[in-house]
């Protein structure tokens, strides 16, 4: 084989590599391509999917939340009218959810204040907050503060529908990494109440909040509801 035979052969190989080096670089980026354009389109579908869901959980919101306010301001009963808020709450607070946005735990206990005031003023019953100042203010993802919610909710519909009472004291402190909670009222003590599903809800969002709830004789002669749930003191807001 003559030099330039040898010079031609090894150019056709340089040019054979090269082809395959070129043809590797553009399968890798007509892949990378697709992938991209497959993370694109799930990303769009996902928001087509949450604005869709949100319209309809506003509609919901706003046509349900209207029916119920209705309710409030019809009401034959100040124990009807309290069902009718109660359940507005739920709805809102399912609403609320459906946004996926993680709060504090001062935003939420200052909005549980918020709702018990107004739901215990409607039924004529004074309110006592008393919050420690050592509160951190950890991140609460929504599901968690869901369940506080509606533990202090339910035991809210207790004092007034059943323990007959006149004031409500709440307190609210830390103790290592768990939250203590005590709803009291002046009312009624009575053993069995609660026993029905009320209590086994209460019961089971206490679980998932990692906790304990208790029902105990108040000193004022009422009802003493006892809620410790575990804090993440490390979560940021």
């Amino acid at each position: 084989m003559t030099p330039l035979e040898l010079l031609l052969l090894a150019a056709c190989a340089a040019l054979a590599g090269l082809a395959f080096a070129l043809q590797r670089r553009l399968r890798r980026e007509r892949s990378a391509h697709l992938r991209s354009d497959e993370a694109r389109l799930r990303r769009l579908l996902e928001q087509a999917a949450a604005e869709e869901r949100n319209r309809i959980f506003d509609d919901l919101h706003d046509d349900l939340g209207a029916k119920l306010l209705q309710w409030v301001y019809e009401a034959e009963s100040p124990a009807q009218a309290d069902r009718a808020r109660a359940l507005l709450q739920d709805l809102r607070d399912v609403v609320t959810r459906s946004r996926g946005a993680t709060g504090t735990l001062l935003d939420s206990l200052a909005d549980i204040r918020r709702e018990a005031q107004q739901r215990l003023g409607a039924a004529g019953i004074a309110l006592r907050w008393e919050q420690a100042d050592d509160l951190p203010d950890v991140a609460l993802p929504p599901e968690r503060a869901l369940h506080l919610y509606r533990i202090v909710r339910e035991a809210i519909s207790n004092a007034i529908r059943h323990a007959r009472a006149r004031a409500l004291r709440v307190r609210v402190a830390l103790g290592g990494d768990r939250l203590r909670l005590e709803l009291t009222d002046d009312g009624q003590f009575d053993a069995a109440s609660g026993e029905g599903s009320g209590r086994r809800s209460m019961q089971a969002r206490a679980a998932r909040l990692e906790g304990d709830i208790a029902w105990v004789t108040g000193t004022e002669g009422g009802t003493k509801v006892l809620l410790e749930a575990r804090l993440d003191a490390g979560a940021t807001a």
